[in-house]
């Protein structure tokens, strides 16, 4: 599944969200402020053998079936802080499967894991600097929020991570990392996953903005 969506807006529409909320920024700080914040990479980075780990995580060689879950759309643009694409970064994304299992060793619950969601997924940006996957729409589990890690790699630079958080969701007020994102750039790791379950895929659009030395 490799097809983009339409050229994104440019990124300092991200920060209009700011002063929506009240909080009144300079151009400078503007700029600064729509970068993307920074989360923990946690501690379930799959290190559990991968069936495969192309972009679309739904499905996996030799089966049928599809993950359990609400299939999802992920897709969106690596920016720089100026609105300029980042191209040919790799951007990977890992989750917990719809029954709130990684795959990972130390996973400590008890269900049992899909065995046709791949857990982990990886693509590279095109020339417009643009990434798509196919998930699920995160699912909590005891202690967390519905959550989708990220990382974006791009060479001569330390690799980028944070967390997708779905906007709208409660549990994101109780949540502990979430809660350590200040309240003006909370909307800044938000995703909305819009649609209608029964008619295909939801749609959820995420941009990465990063400053010019983590993009290279």
């Amino acid at each position: 599944m490799n097809a983009h969506r339409p050229d994104s807006p440019d990124p300092l529409r991200r920060a209009a969200l700011l002063a929506a909320g009240g909080l009144i920024v300079t151009p400078l700080a503007a700029a600064a402020a729509a970068l993307t914040p920074r989360q923990s990479a946690g501690p379930f980075y799959p290190n559990l053998p991968l069936l495969d780990d192309d972009n679309d995580l739904t499905r996996v060689p030799g089966t049928d079936a599809v993950a359990n879950g609400v299939i999802s759309d992920l897709y969106g643009q690596v920016l720089d802080e100026n609105g300029q694409p980042v191209t040919r970064a790799r951007v990977e994304i890992w989750q917990c499967d719809a029954n709130g299992r990684y795959r990972h060793s130390r996973d400590p619950r008890d269900a049992a894991p899909d065995p046709a969601f791949q857990g982990l997924g990886k693509t590279s940006t095109d020339a417009s600097g643009r990434y798509r996957f196919r998930t699920i729409r995160p699912v909590p589990y005891p202690g967390r929020t519905p959550h989708i890690h990220a990382a974006v790699f791009r060479e001569g630079a330390d690799p980028f991570v944070t967390q997708i958080y779905v906007a709208g969701e409660p549990q994101n007020a109780d949540d502990f990392l979430v809660r350590r994102i200040p309240v003006e750039l909370r909307p800044l790791v938000m995703a909305q996953f819009k649609g209608d379950p029964t008619a295909g895929p939801l749609q959820a659009e995420f941009d990465f903005v990063l400053d010019s030395i983590l993009a290279g």
